[in-house]
Parts: structure tokens; C-alpha cells; sequence
């Protein structure tokens, strides 16, 4: 079946829409935002974490529809907010480790800005591209089912649109976050922000473990 114009307009905007909208909450970017201040990443490192993020959580929605096909809606709605339960204790994890790791350091006499945390910038990033890219916009999946019948082209440009729309959020949010952040001077407890970005990010995970988005 062929979608009139405006219907296969409706569906991709409303795909773009969400993907926007969705990204707009803080556990998505705002772990980025923090960690790419503390550890001093330049914008394109920023970027490309944030990048990573959105495609991940772009491939995880998009298996998380595939499994609907398979398994049913009921199945995949309580498989889709498993991952994102998980995804929230993975931040709690990550932002914890951090921050005991800063804290058992500065306790050792390291300088919070010239010592060698515990944790190096290339793992910061990759860690959380894997846990805020694995969690699925569960929201988004219905409007794929609504463009089934119009065939597989629709659902190509829908996931196409729904990617672009959330990566580039992403990117946008964490980059001009780590700028406004970068500005921000804590004075004293400068030398302590490596603990507070850590238990910044753990904070996160649990306000949105106790009351999950997605």
C-alpha cells in the first residue's frame, strides 16, 4: 500500500518528534555533558561520544521493534524497559566508580587536576556510549508499526529520519552543555570535581531508575 503524501509527512515527522523530544531528558545527556567538562575532552571528542550514544540508542529502538515482530508487544514493552532499568544502574555503577576512584585518590595527596584518573578518557567515552546507546526509545516503536502497511521504503526513511534526529540532539545538547559548563568555575571545589561529576552521573541513574522514561 502506497501512503498519500501527507500521511508518510505525518510519520516522519512524528519519528522526528520523538526521537527530539526523548532526548531532551537528562539521563541522556547530561552524563556526557559532566564527564566531557571534568576530563577536559575537546569538542570533537564530545561530539563523537555523543554521537555514539545516538546511534547506539537509534540500533537498540530499532531491535527492540524487531523483537516486537517476533515476540509480541507485551513481551518486548517489558524487555525494552528491562534495558532501560539496567541502563540506569549501569550509570549509577559508572558514576560511583568514579567518583570513589577520584576520592580515593585525592585522599593519596593527588592533585584533582594534574593526577591520572582512574579511569582513562578513552574508556570514559566508550563506557558511555555502550550504557546510554543500549537503552531503547520505546515510545518511537509504535509509529513504525502504524508505517508497516505502507512497506519497507517508509520504515527505511522513518528510521533513517529517527537516527539523524536523535544523534544530532545529542550532539548539539552535550556539546553546547560541555561549552556552558566549561565556563562554570566551582572555585574551591574544583578540586573535588571529579567526585562530583561521578556522583553527579550515579544521582542520574537513580532518578531515573526510580522513575524510568522509557
Amino acid at each position: 500500500m502506497i501512503p498519500s503524501a501527507s500521511q508518510a509527512l505525518l510519520l516522519l515527522a512524528a519519528v522526528i518528534v520523538v526521537g527530539i523530544l526523548h532526548t531532551l531528558v537528562p539521563d541522556h545527556w547530561a552524563p556526557i555533558a559532566l564527564l566531557a567538562r571534568q576530563r577536559r575532552w575537546t569538542r570533537t571528542q564530545t561530539a563523537r561520544a555523543a554521537f555514539g550514544a545516538g546511534l547506539g540508542h537509534t540500533v537498540s529502538t530499532l531491535a527492540i521493534g524487531t523483537v516486537v515482530w517476533i515476540a509480541g508487544i507485551a513481551f518486548a514493552e517489558r524487555f525494552g524497559h528491562a534495558v532501560a532499568l539496567i541502563s540506569s544502574a549501569a550509570l549509577i555503577a559508572f558514576g560511583s566508580w568514579i567518583a570513589v576512584g577520584a576520592w580515593r585518590e585525592l585522599r593519596e595527596g593527588h592533585d584533582g587536576r594534574d593526577r591520572h584518573t582512574t579511569v582513562s578518557p578513552r574508556g570514559s567515552r566508550l563506557t558511555l556510549m555502550l550504557i546510554l546507546g543500549s537503552s531503547p526509545m520505546v515510545e518511537a516503536i509504535p509509529t513504525f508499526f502504524a508505517a508497516a502497511r505502507f512497506g519497507l521504503g517508509l520504515i527505511v526513511a522513518m528510521s533513517l529520519c529517527f537516527a539523524v534526529s536523535t544523534t544530532a540532539t545529542y550532539v548539539a545538547l552535550c556539546v553546547l552543555s560541555d561549552a556552558a559548563l566549561k565556563r562554570l568555575h566551582l572555585g574551591p571545589l574544583e578540586r573535588y570535581g571529579e567526585v562530583l561529576s561521578g556522583g553527579f552521573v550515579a544521582l542520574i541513574g537513580v532518578v531515573f531508575l526510580i522513575w524510568p522514561v522509557a
